[in-house]
C-alpha cells in the first residue's frame, strides 16, 4: 500500500515541475482587466508564495504547530498528513530513522522568517526541518484566498 503522505507530495512535485504547461482558469469578472491576460495575475500572485514543509515527531506537536501558526495569520493553510512517514536521516555521525507526521504549509514569502521562527519555539527537535518552495502556479482564486489570509 502506498503511503498517502509520499502519493500526495510526488503529486505537487510532479506538477510544480510541468508548471509551464499548467493552464490555469480564471473566473470572468464583467468589467476587470479588459483584453488583459488573466493568466498572468496568477502568476504574479505566485511569486510572493511559498510551500513550507515542516515533520513532526507526534500527531500532537504537528496540530499545535498548524494552529498557531494559522490563528497567527502566518500561514493560510497547513496540511496535517495524519499518516505517519517514515524518515532516515544522519544526527551527530549516526544513521536514525523516525515515524512524523508531515506540515504542508501555504505561506507568503514575507511570513517566512515570522513562520520558521514560530516553529522552532513550538518544535521539540534541535533542528527542525523547515524548507520552503516557490508555489508557481495555482488558481486565482485560491491564490487570491491565500494572500488575503496572511495579509497583516
Amino acid at each position: 500500500m502506498l503511503n498517502p503522505a509520499l502519493v500526495l507530495i510526488a503529486r505537487y512535485f510532479s506538477l510544480s515541475r510541468h508548471a509551464s504547461k499548467a493552464i490555469i482558469m480564471k473566473p470572468q469578472h464583467s468589467g476587470e482587466n479588459p483584453g488583459g491576460n488573466s493568466a498572468e495575475m496568477p502568476r504574479a500572485k505566485a511569486r510572493n508564495l511559498r510551500f513550507a514543509l515542516v515533520t513532526c515527531p507526534s500527531l500532537v506537536l504537528a496540530r499545535k504547530i498548524a494552529r498557531s501558526v494559522v490563528q497567527k495569520r502566518l500561514a493560510a493553510c497547513v496540511n496535517v498528513v495524519g499518516t505517519a512517514i517514515e524518515s532516515f536521516y544522519t544526527w551527530k555521525g549516526k544513521l536514525e530513522s523516525a515515524h512524523e507526521h508531515l506540515l504542508l504549509i501555504k505561506t507568503t514569502s514575507a511570513r517566512l522568517p515570522q513562520l520558521e521562527r514560530e516553529v522552532k519555539r513550538l518544535h521539540s527537535y534541535d533542528v527542525p526541518e523547515f524548507i520552503a518552495l516557490p508555489i508557481t502556479e495555482g488558481s486565482a482564486d485560491y491564490l487570491s484566498w491565500l494572500c488575503e489570509s496572511t495579509a497583516e
